[in-house]
């Protein structure tokens, strides 16, 4: 394999996914105390990245199964979470912090995964031109790399949910956090794309 190449990928994972390990960070909070936690953020991260990296391979072959005028309103997805967690914190705002655990279910496989292909879905732009021109061999590396930096993005959410000062803060915030994030990137992601005109 071609070092320059892996490096090559590792760094524009790096780059266009950045701002995945804080959303991580905040699922793993939210799934603090629950056992299938890790496995639900784990399999979500995995099928929202998967699902990316599906139509961005597609595209890149020609075969085009979201339209470019459709990724900006991938930010429906999000925004929808978001404010879906912002009901259910609104809802038991008043509740003790063992109440709160309690009613929280932690994340959800297809949460997670909505979330990462709605919050990933520019990146397809960014794929699709080094995959077409990367060859079948450069695309491979490629998707190898990405697979597996997934699990160190995993990892480091994880890692810095646990960290004290971070647990802290995201065990008394992290409900708030959540729905704010996930309403943020939603807007990010239909104002940057022009969607509804905006």
């Amino acid at each position: 394999m071609n070092p320059g190449l892996i490096a090559q990928a590792a760094g524009l994972f790096a780059v266009t996914n950045i701002d995945d390990i804080l959303i991580l960070a905040l699922f793993f909070a939210q799934g603090a105390g629950h056992r299938r936690a890790t496995r639900n953020i784990t399999t979500g991260q995995y099928l929202g990245f998967a699902a990316i990296l599906a139509v961005a391979a597609a595209a890149a072959f020609g075969a085009t199964f979201l339209p470019a005028g459709a990724v900006p309103y991938l930010g429906l997805l999000p925004l929808a979470l978001g404010v879906k967690a912002a009901v259910r914190t609104w809802q038991h705002r008043n509740d003790t912090d063992e109440e709160q655990s309690t009613g929280n279910s932690g994340p959800k496989v297809m949460e997670v995964a909505a979330v990462t292909l709605a919050n990933g879905g520019d990146n397809i732009g960014v794929y699709v031109p080094v995959f077409a021109t990367a060859g079948i061999g450069g695309m491979a590396v490629h998707v190898t790399v990405f697979l597996l930096l997934v699990a160190v993005w995993v990892a480091a959410g994880r890692y810095f949910a646990t960290r004290p000062a971070v647990a802290k803060a995201l065990s008394r915030w992290g409900h708030v956090l959540l729905p704010a994030v996930l309403i943020g990137i939603g807007l990010l992601i239909l104002i940057d794309g022009g969607a509804f005109g905006l």
